[in-house]
């Protein structure tokens, strides 16, 4: 391992904490099985590491994919598979190929690099061939395809992400982390097959955002959109009462921060085109405007 990756990863705990709030209990976790795949302490017949990531939406588990996936390997090398769209029996052909002239979604998202991370969403939800491919990735880390061609998977992190017991969870939020924990992993060996859960390296549950928490996320959201708008070339100073306004605007109980980051986004970006629209110049000081009902640019 050269000095830069060393750096990398004796920083990757750091990094991950600064990126993903309100999940602190999950970081050192995940963290353990990245350092020992990175250091190359893994199997290799098998993936790099392996996730099961349990809980509500919009609480972290696929920003958590992305955010160590982007920090190790750089953008670009999370492949994504919705397990909504793989519940009857064709769903396989669809990832592996139809016929021995297709490779599949799956065939294509491995063509691109040897390296990278594989996110199964909702997995519960997969027809059960599809759940027989993956112990085949996980036990053996590579898979067939339609046309005949092994991959091997053993550079790939593999990710998987789960609702099972969320809603019990909810409804449960008075209880100590260590019972819904408990709660919902039971759930989890009730629902998913005990082979295939025995596989996976770490399982993981998330936990509901609180206001205060998703006060942090809307913080750091604002901090990208600013730093994304000014690479446009629009200089934008969010006021305090304009962060106030768009926390109450973007929080949701249930949902978690998912409506945040379309709220930040929505509310920044229609200033910016008010502005523009009106003298040219989509820069100044983000405000609540004088009705309260949304933002604006002041100069």
């Amino acid at each position: 391992m050269n000095t830069h990756s060393h750096h990398k990863l004796h920083h990757l705990h750091t990094h991950l904490s600064h990126e993903i709030r309100g999940q602190e209990h999950v970081i050192p976790r995940v963290s353990s099985v990245l350092r020992r795949g990175e250091i190359g302490l893994a199997n290799a017949s098998r993936p790099r590491g392996s996730f099961l990531f349990v809980g509500p939406t919009g609480v972290g588990k696929t920003e958590m994919t992305v955010c160590f996936s982007d920090y190790l390997f750089g953008p670009g090398h999370v492949h994504r598979f919705d397990m909504s769209e793989f519940q009857n029996q064709s769903s396989v052909g669809l990832l592996l190929g139809q016929s021995v002239t297709e490779i599949g979604m799956l065939g294509r998202a491995l063509a691109k690099a040897d390296y990278g991370t594989l996110l199964f969403d909702e997995m519960e939800k997969a027809h059960p061939l599809v759940l027989d491919l993956f112990l085949q990735i996980l036990d053996a880390g590579r898979i067939t395809l339609a046309t005949g061609e092994t991959k091997n998977i053993n550079g790939y992190y593999v990710v998987f992400t789960s609702n099972i017991g969320a809603s019990e969870a909810m409804r449960m939020e008075n209880s100590a982390f260590a019972t819904i924990e408990r709660t919902v992993l039971k759930r989890v060996d009730q629902t998913l097959r005990p082979e295939l859960v025995a596989r996976i390296n770490e399982k993981v549950v998330f936990t509901r955002l609180t206001f205060e928490i998703q006060r942090q996320i809307c913080a750091l959201m604002v901090g990208r959109e600013v730093d994304r708008l000014k690479r446009l070339g629009h200089s934008v100073k969010v006021e305090p009462p304009a962060l106030e306004f768009l926390i109450r605007e973007g929080y949701h109980r249930t949902l978690g921060a998912r409506p945040m980051r379309n709220t930040v986004e929505r509310y920044l970006q229609d200033a910016i085109v008010h502005a523009v629209m009106e003298d040219g110049d989509g820069s100044g000081n983000l405000i609540v405007d004088a009705c309260g009902s949304r933002l604006c640019l002041a100069k």
